[in-house]
């Protein structure tokens, strides 16, 4: 059984345009997913990236448009710009940390819901009421949003690292750990997925 370790930030517009077809894909070549939420802006710091707010403001104004094709393309709805960005991922990203460690709901949706609420719902995903609601739509205790910080503060810190040792410059990034075959961008996916059926 292969496993896909999926790094990504809670606030990437890649990341909500991915929707659910990297679990599709794991779905249906019996993987698994683990996901590794991180500090994006951190990433690009220590990889050679760019931060968006110091970008050239014509490689924001494609990135806008690719965007906008990117939603057409996949019939999903999406804001040009939410109100309040970037939001802070860092409280949305522990929760995710800790609801996959307890068990008992999809993570998932719960990426994607936190992801929607920002992208679709013009929603602040550091604000514990939006981030319990996206906990418990997913099948998860909400409780998480204060019980799990620890537990996810901690591993958000680690997946940091652990992305910069292992080649991650971006977000989404999925690594096949068996292959090491790396995959940047919810446009990779179907490499992914053409990689999972040769294995």
């Amino acid at each position: 059984m292969a496993q896909i370790d999926y790094f990504f930030s809670v606030f990437s517009p890649w990341t909500y345009l991915a929707g659910n077809r990297l679990e599709d894909i794991a779905a249906r070549h019996g993987a698994t997913v683990t996901y590794k939420p991180l500090d994006l802006l951190g990433l690009f710091d220590r990889t050679g990236g760019t931060r968006p707010a110091a970008r050239h403001p014509s490689r924001m104004a494609y990135r806008g448009q690719e965007l906008a094709r990117w939603a057409a393309r996949l019939g999903v709805p999406m804001l040009a710009q939410p109100t309040l960005y970037p939001p802070n991922p860092a409280p949305a990203s522990y929760a995710i940390i800790a609801a996959q460690q307890a068990g008992g709901g999809d993570t998932g949706a719960l990426v994607q819901g936190l992801a929607r609420a920002l992208w679709v719902e013009d929603r602040n995903i550091a604000e514990d009421e939006v981030i319990r609601a996206a906990l418990t739509a997913a099948g998860f205790s909400g409780d998480l949003v204060t019980t799990g910080l620890f537990t996810g503060a901690m591993a958000y810190e680690k997946n940091l690292e652990e992305a910069v040792d292992r080649g991650v410059f971006g977000s989404p990034f999925y690594i096949v750990a068996e292959t090491d075959q790396r995959f940047w961008g919810q446009d990779r996916l179907d490499f992914l997925d053409a990689h999972l059926g040769e294995l």
